[in-house]
């Protein structure tokens, strides 16, 4: 089979590393790719985002099929695309990749089905906006309502902060047209648990659980990034919860979506808070996160490709997917001065050999005269596994210090948390 893979991220490396682990792939298409993936596939300058070239060249090449993993090209229909020239896909259809494309629809969604989340309300006017922040209780919860790079949400500690973020998002329109609603809701207290899901539409297979370390800095300080570090299993996720969430989240959520006529098929993302009311639904995307999936898939035991397939072709309940009893830790190199400003262009140093069970996902790289340069804001992703959590986090920090390029940083507590849990 020849396949085509959508994205250019760790995320995206991660599951091209997967796929080559099945032998009846003879070749693998990254687009567009990056420095470091281009070791694994083949790069192809095409954009995420530029769905009549992605057509285009799947239909050229005679591509068997293509995994579509990004928010932006799902949202804008590459699927339905691909479909209609008779190509298989992973990934949801536009119809049903609302529900991150959206955050009202989601919220409307979860509320006409009585789906644990916090409690909200809509705005397209900023005024009317800033005249309800004025009795909200604080802190509150501001999100734009389409997609904005993973940082159209703010938590407003004060009324100023809250007006600040609505004259941003709504007024100076610094996420486009995505910020033309916002959402504001009540602030939710709790441990915060990712959960990825194999669905066809009707069978929904949880993946393992996952913890996000968003905060750019030690101890949970600085601003919000796309993701520092994950662990998995996630500790504060216990099997009652899970059960839980399967009851009370996963399902009526696949069913509520077919009902929608949206059926979901692909990896569905449930972003959980553990409250004192029970387990609550912060935020769903249409696809595998970013860096939960550097953590999950290298506890994956079941062939992806194989999965991927009965999801398309709705056989999901047909197969068992298993997975590693092992733990994973995954610690992001990013750039200085990410999330905000950052140079790029310095070559990375790999100064020794990698232990066997580490990988090293890149995320924002490039190839410039043979030699492997940042590009990007979060660069590398340094995964691995091991019998326990402890030893998981160890080995990627001696991972860690053999990696390193001008102006580098990582967080030095991933997992921190998660380890005094386990105790």
């Amino acid at each position: 089979m020849n396949i085509a893979v959508v994205g250019a991220g760790g995320r995206e490396h991660a599951i091209i590393r997967k796929l080559k682990e099945n032998q009846t792939i003879e070749k693998i298409y990254a687009l567009p790719g990056n420095g470091g993936i281009s070791f694994d596939a083949e790069c192809v300058d095409i954009g995420a985002k530029d769905i009549p070239a992605i057509v285009k060249f799947a239909k050229e090449n005679e591509i068997d099929f293509v995994v579509v993993t990004p928010d932006d090209p799902l949202v804008l229909g590459a699927v339905d695309a691909l479909h209609e020239i008779g190509i298989p896909c992973f990934g949801p259809e536009k119809a049903a990749a609302a529900i991150e494309g959206s955050k009202v629809f989601a919220k409307d969604f979860m509320k006409k089905y009585n789906i644990p989340t916090a409690s909200y309300a809509v705005f397209s006017d900023a005024a009317a906006a800033l005249e309800y922040l004025k009795t909200a209780p604080y802190p509150t919860v501001i999100k734009a309502d389409g997609l904005a790079l993973g940082k159209g949400v703010v938590i407003a500690e004060t009324f100023t902060q809250a007006e600040f973020a609505v004259q941003s998002i709504m007024e100076d329109k610094i996420f486009g047209e995505s910020g033309s609603r916002i959402v504001i809701e009540e602030f939710l207290v709790g441990e915060e648990v990712s959960v990825l899901s194999f669905t066809d539409g009707k069978a929904l297979v949880p993946m393992i659980s996952s913890m996000d370390h968003k905060r750019a800095h030690d101890n949970d300080e600085g601003k919000n990034t796309g993701g520092m570090g994950t662990i998995a299993p996630n500790p504060f996720y216990t099997q009652s919860i899970a059960q839980e969430c399967m009851e009370t989240i996963f399902l009526p959520t696949i069913r509520g979506m077919a009902a929608e006529g949206r059926r979901f098929k692909g990896c569905l993302y449930f972003g959980l808070i553990l409250t004192k009311d029970g387990p609550k639904v912060i935020e769903y995307n249409c696809r595998f996160g970013d860096p939960e999936t550097q953590v999950v898939l290298p506890l994956l035991k079941t062939d992806l490709l194989t999965i991927m397939l009965a999801v398309e072709s709705e056989t999901l309940d047909k197969i068992r997917v298993e997975f590693s009893n092992d733990s994973a830790c995954c610690v992001i190199i990013a750039s200085g001065g990410y999330p905000e400003s950052y140079k790029t262009g310095y070559e990375i140093h790999f100064n020794a050999d990698k232990d066997s069970d580490a990988v090293i996902y890149h995320a924002g790289t490039k190839l410039v005269d043979g030699h492997l340069v940042n590009a990007g804001g979060r660069v590398l992703g340094v995964t691995a596994t091991a019998d326990t959590l402890e030893n998981a986090i160890k080995k990627a920090y001696d991972n860690v210090k053999n990696v390193y390029f001008t102006d580098s940083f990582y967080r030095a507590d991933i997992g921190k948390k998660a380890l005094a849990c386990a105790k």
